[in-house]
């Protein structure tokens, strides 16, 4: 099973409540909860929160390490199949789509080189991402259409690949292909709703610690890892360190900027006809959670929940 959707729609409380009812423990599906230590800019839910469910895919990798959806890939799958020889139910919760993606249907992940990439990002300093994104066009317009033109680790990832396999990167995109039956519940909040949601958050993750929290993580080498440093909240929480950004200016750039991650994932999830949609703010969201996987049940579109083989 798997619980996704925008950020701030309250996955992580209903994993917790369904695993708690069905028997089942968590693998995270959110690339900035990997990191150790990244906690509150990544709102991670803390021991208490867990409710004794197991998590896993949470705490992983060092801020100096670089995620991949490869990585990812392959300790979650693994974490999948150790959870189903123990008898319990597999809950993939995470709003990070590739990489809910990358657990759940067939995915082959091209190769990488680092050289290669470099070469890539050396041209998208001195030529700009746009320049980049216009090659990739001609080459490959159905990744082109589906890649931002500002969004140079995208673009760079789908010209190497290219220049890797001679293929386009299009056909490596994951098919709607589950690899283990599995019902996949989404969660919305109307949208000025969940923009205001995501404004208190912001606050209250600033006045919980964030830039602190980013403090000590930079003693750990933050500045020097290439995605962790990146994440919405730890940018923005460096520039307040760095004095090139004030308090004020750093909690309005992480709520526009998580905003703009928001309408993201509601167009790459929405475009997914098998989630199940649910209204996250509704009184009975675990009810009608447990009804989609009695539905699906029933219509046979979740076979071997009986004999230990759900996920």
């Amino acid at each position: 099973m798997a619980v996704v959707g925008a950020t701030a729609t309250g996955k992580s409380g209903l994993g917790v409540q369904l695993a708690r009812r069905l028997g089942g423990e968590v693998v995270g599906a959110d690339a900035s909860q990997l990191y150790r230590g990244m906690d509150i800019g990544t709102a991670k839910l803390t021991s208490d929160e867990r409710d004794g469910v197991p998590h896993h895919q949470l705490d992983v990798l060092d801020v100096t390490e670089e995620a991949s959806v490869a990585g990812y890939q392959r300790h979650a799958r693994a974490d999948l199949d150790d959870v189903v020889r123990r008898g319990g139910l597999p809950l993939v919760v995470g709003g990070s789509g590739l990489y809910v993606r990358a657990v759940l249907d067939r995915l082959d992940i091209p190769p990488t080189d680092p050289d290669v990439r470099r070469a890539l990002e050396h041209r998208a300093e001195q030529e700009g991402t746009s320049a980049l994104h216009d090659e990739l066009a001609r080459a490959d317009p159905d990744a082109a259409s589906a890649i931002e033109r500002n969004n140079t680790r995208r673009v760079v990832r789908a010209l190497e690949v290219l220049a890797l396999t001679g293929r386009p990167f299009s056909a490596s995109m994951p098919r709607r292909e589950l690899v283990r039956p599995a019902v996949v519940v989404g969660l919305r909040v109307a949208r000025d709703v969940l923009d205001e949601r995501i404004e208190h958050r912001t606050r209250r993750m600033f006045r919980s610690g964030l830039v602190e929290e980013t403090e000590e993580l930079a003693r750990r080498g933050l500045r020097e890892g290439r995605t962790a440093s990146r994440a919405v909240g730890y940018a923005q929480a460096l520039a307040v360190l760095d004095g090139t950004m004030r308090p004020d200016e750093a909690v309005a750039d992480t709520a526009l900027r998580t905003r703009r991650l928001v309408r993201r994932q509601e167009s790459w999830f929405g475009a997914d006809p098998r989630i199940v949609w649910l209204d996250a703010l509704d009184a009975r969201l675990l009810d009608h959670a447990l009804a989609a996987v009695e539905t699906a049940r029933s219509e046979q579109r979740y076979p071997g929940w009986d004999d230990g083989s759900h996920g």
